[in-house]
């Protein structure tokens, strides 16, 4: 098959995921045979995997372009190594634990080919359980992200003020043009990726699929959120990996990194609101522990631990991205 005959590029980043990945792989190409109308490649990097998930796509799924990271790159600049060979009209981003339902392949050509202003596109993404998991989300902004942290959003998932950053208001089933879609699903046409450029590798992990989103929109592009095209998402495969990194029992590596994350993307895109976000944070957790600390709940002492955590994860993310103006070396 030729280059030019191509519809659709599948990428999938691979990290200590050898199960969920032989599972999606599994699931792909069953949707793949039901719809043999759209032309496929399936690419998948390899974040230096220790569990033997290379050798199992080798054995099992030979078809597939198999790309060796030589390290652990992170999410974007992983994807990035497959987006520079991906042949298709559209690129699909795929996690390693996310599979479609029946249907997904043929309506995100369908509906891409008939929208051509949609640079990107997201599904309605679920849980093992059925439930949602946000799908259609708003730009995050200080205020928004503070709305996340009181717990008032969740408080108050019907409110159109409270529940903006999700968009909890909304009804799901409905497809609706919003600010982003999460990474663990989502299908990019090439051309205009390759008019806005490839995902920021300052993002090790988290805030990438924000910030391609963003600049979709900048360039004139819509980003869509299609509710007929429905993936399963188990969600934290890749992440479960790194508990040999955790720094304490009540914070993570992981928490750190979306810290970081945080601030470079509060710096690329609102300048002082990395700042802000800090300090509203910090502020947050701070006070938190101070009410905990004059607190009788049986948690009390354990909640103190906690927020104090979270302020200095704060802080040392502040230090180490220098207020969200660098990204620290890779791995992070």
């Amino acid at each position: 098959m030729s280059d030019a005959s191509l519809d659709l590029s599948v990428v999938i980043v691979s990290f200590n995921t050898r199960d969920v990945l032989r599972r999606c792989l599994v699931s792909l190409y069953q949707e793949m045979a039901a719809t043999p109308q759209v032309h496929t490649e399936v690419l998948i990097v390899d974040n230096n995997s220790r569990d033997g998930s290379p050798d199992m796509v080798r054995a099992e799924f030979p078809q597939v372009r198999l790309i060796d990271a030589g390290s652990n790159l992170g999410f974007a600049a992983a994807n990035n190594l497959a987006f520079r060979q991906c042949t298709g009209r559209y690129i699909m981003q795929l996690n390693s634990d996310a599979f479609m339902e029946p249907g997904a392949l043929r309506l995100c050509i369908e509906h891409m080919d008939a929208n051509p202003k949609a640079g990107l596109a997201g599904a309605r993404l679920i849980g093992e359980d059925g439930l949602l998991q946000p799908s259609a989300r708003r730009f995050p902004t200080p205020f928004y992200e503070l709305l996340m942290l009181t717990g008032l959003a969740a408080k108050y998932p019907k409110s159109k003020f409270f529940g903006r950053g999700d968009r909890t208001w909304d009804d799901p089933l409905q497809p609706a043009q919003i600010d982003w879609a999460p990474g663990a699903f989502s299908i990019i046409r090439k051309s205009v990726l390759d008019e806005v450029g490839l995902l920021d590798e300052n993002f090790f992990f988290y805030y990438d699929d924000v910030d391609i989103c963003r600049r979709i929109h900048a360039a004139g592009y819509q980003v869509w959120y299609w509710p007929d095209i429905v993936v399963v998402h188990i969600g934290g495969e890749s992440a479960r990996q790194m508990g040999h990194m955790q720094f304490s029992s009540t914070g993570s590596q992981l928490t750190l990194w979306r810290m970081r994350s945080m601030l470079l993307y509060h710096r690329k895109h609102h300048g002082v609101g990395a700042k802000i976000m800090h300090r509203l944070e910090t502020a947050f957790y701070r006070l938190r522990a101070w009410h905990n600390r004059h607190s009788r709940h049986p948690e009390a002492a354990q909640r103190v631990i906690y927020n104090h955590a979270m302020a200095t994860s704060l802080d040392a993310a502040w230090q180490e991205t220098r207020g969200g103006r660098i990204s620290p070396p890779r791995p992070w």
